[in-house]
């Protein structure tokens, strides 16, 4: 049995608590910053954090001039570093510090690495500002010119130069890299060579004064840099207590990785600041194996770096997550990227329809619409699709087919829609083929026993195909596909039938989270006018089912997540393993810290209260074991034969063509042992 406190300690996780810092500057007095400076390191500690980074000259202030050519300051710097250093014995976090150093003759902008009562190592600032405000080759020289491999600093030896890297011993992948202000304003900063080295956590320690709009440019290159570097990228500038006397600071510090921003200070804060986050390092390292591009610019582009190791003996037990997890990984938190995002899935959407279209000389569309979400979004891309070519909808051949369980809520819901958006709309029923079918295989049920199996269901699937293919080949028209990515993930779909096989699929490669809120999209907007609109939340608010067992006629006999399980957990389970190749146990993890508690975080905008739900360990260890077992070991056959449909967001396909190429006979033994070894069964 898995331990609870082991299960649920961040750093088993994979994940490394870091810190940026912001804390009152007193200008050109060492021993007054030192104490700033140790206070927030132990507060860094006591909160768990395996780095904490410092603003550029912290320990004397930035903005002093020619008192950096002052032996006081100097001198009293150096003091303060050897008591920084003295005092890290008691102190787990690398500590990444700012300080003017004299090294054989010549002054130089230095980071300063301190953990465990060591001096690890000195990092010297490479480019030099001297335009507009700065003045700093007045002081100081270039870190690619001191010509040594080791520098004396506080009475300590250490490793001096530009290409240290810092690297923990018994937290695996943590491996800091340091730069200094405007080495990331450059266009090749150092953190490139940096992070092609090995380094995951790239810090910069800034002063940066701040003007108007200046942060947004900070955000835009911390941003690009960590993406670029597939790292995290921490920034922390100096603030309140630092000299005004012709410049103003903001003390902004940010934690970004890969791309997404984890965290900022409150900026203009005339209190000192500690951000912490929480580095998902297992990820990190999962995009650069995957990016072989990356290691191919480091064979070409790289050079050799020093490894300086340390020891961190992290905290044992729930110490907590301190990062957002997304509940829906497929669809944004934030309601303008959202948006963003829905308006661009139907732009990728549509414009893969019309290429196709005009590609294969066919001027008309047969689709299946059942009243269910799949293909009403499919129906909604045909409609737009038909619109972009200066078609007319009529153009749409679009069939209700209603079998033994069709319910009259979708029925009506799928004729409904169709005359909302005036394409061609006819009924056929497949019933008599379906008892035709399954006289012919002596099935049992034709002698009147109630045998549901799945030949019984299969049967109906498999006569709504037959008959779209055949509309199809009579009106000279292409079949649109309407199975979606989830389904497809957990092998819900029949072999050869239409939410498997079709001439086009526009779904395949769309999450049914993110179709349920495309559709709420289009609702919302009423871009196919208020008609339509209503029916799309009618078809919203319908429980999601393969309606193939008969029920009492006017609500579905079947949940679909009753037997796959809670799509909102599944399409979470698909994302982080088929994107990253996380291991269950942490995916896991990460859905008790999105699901456990209702209130907590944002939900998707347009997400009404009742379908808010939490989720606790026991039911998400159940249904990954299901997702691991569907999609692992039973339906990648169905995977591998696919036909063509367009690619909507990074990762997010299962195409054997594109983000997805797996053995159709593989087990899911080994990724159910390491679930069941290492998640506890509740806590």
């Amino acid at each position: 049995m898995a331990e609870a406190a082991e299960f649920l300690n961040i750093y088993r996780q994979g994940f490394a608590r870091i810190a940026a810092a912001t804390p009152r500057v007193h200008v050109g007095d060492p021993a007054a910053n030192l104490e700033a400076t140790l206070e927030m390191a132990r507060r860094a500690h006591e909160a768990g954090a395996a780095l904490c980074v410092f603003p550029e000259l912290g320990l004397t202030g930035y903005a002093i001039d020619d008192l950096l050519q002052q032996e006081v300051v100097l001198d009293g710097a150096e003091a303060a570093l050897a008591a920084l250093v003295e005092a890290s014995a008691g102190l787990r976090p690398l500590l990444l510090v700012g300080l003017p150093l004299r090294v054989r003759g010549r002054l130089f902008n230095v980071a300063a690495a301190v953990q465990g009562g060591r001096l690890l190592g000195l990092v010297p600032k490479t480019y030099l500002p001297n335009y507009r405000e700065f003045y700093e080759r007045r002081h100081f020289t270039p870190g690619d010119e001191a010509g040594v491999e080791t520098a004396r600093a506080g009475g300590h030896e250490a490793p001096f130069g530009t290409d240290l890297l810092f690297a923990a011993e018994d937290v695996p992948g943590l491996i800091v890299g340091a730069e200094i202000c405007e080495d990331v304003w450059v266009p090749a900063p150092p953190s490139n060579a940096a992070a092609m080295a090995g380094a995951t956590v790239l810090a910069n320690l800034s002063a940066s004064n701040v003007t108007i709009g200046k942060s947004d440019y900070r955000h835009a290159l911390c941003r690009v840099q960590s993406a670029r570097c597939f790292a995290a990228y921490l920034y922390s500038a100096a603030g309140h207590g630092e000299s005004t006397t012709d410049l103003a600071w903001d003390g902004h510090a940010m934690i970004w990785e890969n791309g997404a921003l984890l965290g900022e200070t409150r900026r203009f804060s005339g209190e000192p600041q500690l951000l912490l986050a929480d580095v998902d390092l297992d990820m990190l390292l999962a995009d650069r194996m995957r990016q072989g591009s990356f290691a191919d610019c480091a064979s070409r582009a790289g050079r050799a770096f020093r490894r300086c190791g340390f020891r961190l003996d992290p905290p044992a037990g729930d110490i907590g997550l301190r990062r957002a997890v997304s509940r829906f990984p497929f669809v944004p938190d934030d309601d303008a990227k959202l948006d963003e995002l829905c308006f661009e899935a139907y732009e990728i959407q549509v414009a893969g329809l019309v290429k196709r279209l005009e590609a294969s000389g066919i001027g008309k569309i047969v689709i299946g619409v059942s009243g269910g979400l799949d293909s009403t979004q499919a129906l909604l891309v045909a409609a737009q699709a038909m619109d972009r070519l200066g078609r007319p909808r009529t153009d749409i051949l679009a069939y209700t087919l209603p079998g033994f369980a069709t319910s009259a809520g979708t029925k009506s819901a799928a004729w409904d829609l169709m005359r909302a958006l005036g394409v061609t709309a006819e009924e056929i029923s497949i019933d008599a083929a379906s008892r035709q079918m399954l006289a012919d295989i002596r099935h049992p049920h034709r002698e009147g026993a109630n045998v549901y199996d799945v030949t019984y269901e299969n049967v109906q699937a498999g006569a709504r195909t037959s008959l779209l293919f055949r509309l199809a080949n009579l009106n000279g028209a292409l079949v649109l596909g309407t199975g979606d990515l989830s389904e497809l993930a957990l092998g819900w779909c029949t072999y050869g039938v239409g939410d498997h096989m079709s001439h086009y699929n526009v779904n395949g490669s769309v999450p049914k989270t993110l179709i349920q809120h495309l559709i709420r999209w289009v609702a919302a907007s009423e871009r196919f006018g208020a008609e339509a609109s209503a029916v799309l939340l009618r078809v919203l608010a319908t429980e999601i089912s393969p309606e193939l067992v008969p029920g009492d006629g006017e609500t579905p006999a079947q949940r679909t997540e009753d037997f796959v399980g809670p799509y909102e957990l599944q399409d979470f389970n698909l994302y982080w393993i088929s994107r990253f190749g996380l291991r269950p146990s942490k995916v896991a993890f990460l859905a008790l810290h999105a699901w456990r508690d209702r209130e907590a975080g944002r939900w998707p905008p347009h997400m009404p209260p009742e379908k808010r739900n939490q989720y606790d360990l026991a039911t998400i260890r159940t249904w990954l074991r299901g997702f691991l077992w569907r999609f692992f070991q039973t339906s990648q056959f169905k995977r591998s034969a696919l036909p063509n449909g367009p690619k909507l967001a990074s990762g997010g396909s299962l195409s054997p063509r594109g983000d997805w190429r797996a053995p159709s006979d593989g087990v899911a033994a080994p990724w159910i042992a390491e679930l069941e070894a290492k998640v506890p069964e509740r806590l």
